[in-house]
């Protein structure tokens, strides 16, 4: 892991985020430093996936400071930030049923230089190479969620915000999925994952953050997880 502000590709300070009138994050502070998987942790209502629409502008208000490779975005359209090098994959993946898995994963722009070739990606999800002609709609969930992650994966983005890519998959897609993430991380990508599987999010991650209440409340680096594995599993209730 990479320590200093020369390293530092994003830094969150004092983001507070709403929904209409529901004021949802109430101040959150982090910071990822190039290369790094971090996770966000909780449990339902705390905060995660708004703070990664935070980040993106994607909430209907927003204050504090989102750095981006030391540039400021709290003021910026998410078209604007997207092309500043972030890539996210929703919770719901929102794939075009009536495109092919191809074309829903040429459809992305480019942000940035060097995203992944097609055959990059086909060779990391053999599984999306075989239903490359299928509509969308017609792939499974594993399939689908595997397509949302490769789609960001040609745009040239290096700093990858995931939501929750395991829910509701079966075991041996959420292991195809942890080893797709792991080799993302070795090729240098830099990665926030919001996740309640903590058996997939454990093994990958640098450091944890936990958000109650829309609050960070605590960080807990890789080396420590296992003294506090029985507390962080009573915080998240599991």
């Amino acid at each position: 892991m990479s320590d200093g502000a020369s390293t530092e590709i994003l830094r969150v300070s004092g983001l507070h985020a709403f929904y209409g009138e529901s004021h949802i994050l109430h101040g959150v502070d982090f910071s990822v430093s190039k290369g790094e998987l971090v996770t966000l942790l909780g449990r339902n209502g705390s905060g995660r996936t708004t703070t990664l629409k935070a980040i993106l502008g994607l909430t209907g208000k927003r204050t504090g400071s989102v750095l981006l490779n030391g540039r400021e975005t709290i003021a910026m359209p998410t078209h604007r930030i997207a092309h500043l090098g972030l890539g996210w994959c929703p919770e719901e993946r929102g794939i075009f049923a009536s495109l092919s898995a191809e074309e829903n994963l040429l459809l992305p722009p480019a942000v940035g230089s060097g995203g992944m070739s097609v055959a990059e990606i086909y060779e990391m999800f053999p599984n999306l190479a075989e239903r490359r002609r299928s509509p969308g709609g017609r792939l499974s969930g594993g399939e689908q969620q595997m397509l949302a992650l490769a789609r960001i994966l040609r745009t040239g983005a290096r700093l990858l915000l995931l939501d929750e890519i395991t829910e509701g998959l079966a075991p041996v897609i959420v292991q195809a999925l942890g080893k797709a993430v792991a080799s993302l991380k070795a090729r240098g990508f830099t990665i926030v994952l919001v996740e309640q599987n903590f058996r997939f999010a454990a093994p990958l991650a640098d450091r944890h953050y936990l958000l109650e209440h829309g609050r960070i409340i605590d960080q807990i680096p890789a080396g420590a997880l296992g003294a506090r594995e029985p507390e962080l599993q009573r915080f998240l209730g599991v």
